[in-house]
This record gives structure tokens, C-alpha cells and sequence, in this order.
């Protein structure tokens, strides 16, 4: 997809779930050309048909800067909007990391749709379980021990998510796992996933289920990163 064409595609599916996006981005480039206008009105030499021409140019380049940005973040509050309650929705999420992390889904699962996801990165090893909290837990602690097993040295973090106490909320994820410090160099990432693979080699993977709400949450993300 082009990008005019996501930005569309990712428009009317925010949309869906924000009624008043429409209002939000009309509202902030009135507010951001205003700014935009009057700091180039007041630029020397101020008055004339120059400094018109320029203060309409910055109303524009302003108010169009802040449309885009408000509407980034009213997007990715509509689709984490649409992946709560889903199954899966914590990989979907996780997505959203930029490069330097790598996720594996469904590293650990039960009968119930329980499930642990993985992602390797500068902390160190990220688990992080989605479902019910009790079933949860030995879930954890098993996967825990398996991969203490293949990377004794390595940090090993456990993310529970969901909105209770002591759980991560699902629009926090990211930024939280972000968040978790640089523990571990770039070349023992490298070392630490050669050594998962035997760890994953003895294992089934379970498909996540896939739909329209992650591909929008990808082309969200490269527009928000202007790709």
C-alpha cells in the first residue's frame, strides 16, 4: 500500500472507533495554522504582501504538523481500542517495537487460549503472558525455567498483561518493555537467540489468529514513522 493509502485505510478504521477524529484534526490544524500564522506575521519585515504569503505558507506547514501528530496518537488509541479483549492482542501490540527487538508469539500456550509471548532485546528476555492471570502464573514459571536453561546469564523479565494490579495495561506494553533498561549487548542478543532456537526447535507453534486490526496497527506504525 502506498502511503496516502494507508493513512486512509488507517483513517477510517480509527474512525470506526473514534467518532470525533474527524473534530479532533480539524480542531488542531485551526489551532497549529493560528500559532503558524502569527509567529511568521510577526517575523521581520512584518506587514505586506510578504509577509502574507509566508504566514499562510507557515499557517499550513503548522497546522498540517499538528494534524498528523494528533492524529498519530488518536489512531493508536483507536486500535489499541479494537485489540482489547482480543485474543492475541499483546503480540499485536508488541508490534509496534521498532527494530533492535525481536518477538516471538505464542512461545507458551494452554487449552484455554492462555498464552506467553517472547521478545529478546536490550533488557535481556521479555515474557510476557496474556489470559487468565491464574493459569497464567505456572505458565510463566515453566516457560520461566526453560529458558533459564538455554540462557543462564541472560535477564529474564516477566509482563503480565491486563488492567489489574500488578498487570500491565495494554496501550502501556510497549513503553513499558521499552522501558525495562539496556541489559544486554548487541552481539549477546545475537548469541541469546541462536540459543532460543534450540529451545523453540523442540516445541509446536500455535498460529495467531490474523485479521484486518494487525495490518492496520502495521500501516499505523509506518505512518507514524513516515514510511
Amino acid at each position: 500500500m502506498s502511503r496516502r493509502r494507508q493513512i486512509i485505510e488507517t483513517y477510517k478504521m480509527s474512525r470506526e472507533v473514534d467518532r470525533t477524529l474527524g473534530l479532533w484534526l480539524l480542531g488542531s490544524f485551526l489551532i497549529f495554522g493560528g500559532i503558524g500564522f502569527a509567529l511568521f506575521w510577526a517575523l521581520p519585515p512584518s506587514g505586506g504582501t510578504f509577509s502574507l504569503i509566508m504566514s499562510i505558507i507557515g499557517a499550513l506547514l503548522f497546522g498540517s504538523l499538528g494534524a498528523m501528530i494528533v492524529f498519530g496518537r488518536r489512531a493508536q488509541r483507536a486500535a489499541y481500542n479494537r485489540l482489547e479483549g482480543q485474543v492475541g492482542a499483546g503480540a499485536r501490540a508488541l508490534t509496534m517495537l521498532r527494530r533492535g527487538w525481536k518477538l516471538d508469539e505464542v512461545v507458551g500456550f494452554t487449552k484455554q487460549q492462555d498464552m506467553v509471548h517472547r521478545v529478546v532485546g536490550p533488557p535481556g528476555i521479555v515474557l510476557v503472558g496474556e489470559g487468565n492471570p491464574h493459569r497464567l502464573r505456572p505458565l510463566m514459571t515453566s516457560e520461566r525455567k526453560k529458558h533459564e536453561r538455554v540462557a543462564s546469564e541472560t535477564p529474564i523479565h516477566e509482563i503480565f498483561v491486563g488492567n489489574d494490579e500488578g498487570q500491565v495495561p495494554l496501550p502501556k506494553l510497549v513503553r513499558h518493555v521499552q522501558k525495562l533498561g539496556r541489559q544486554v549487548k548487541p552481539a549477546e542478543i545475537t548469541d541469546v537467540l541462536q540459543r532460543l532456537k534450540a529451545l523453540d526447535a523442540q516445541r509446536p507453534k500455535v498460529p495467531l489468529p490474523r485479521g484486518p486490526v494487525p495490518t492496520s496497527m502495521k500501516g499505523m506504525r509506518q505512518n507514524m514513522k513516515g514510511r
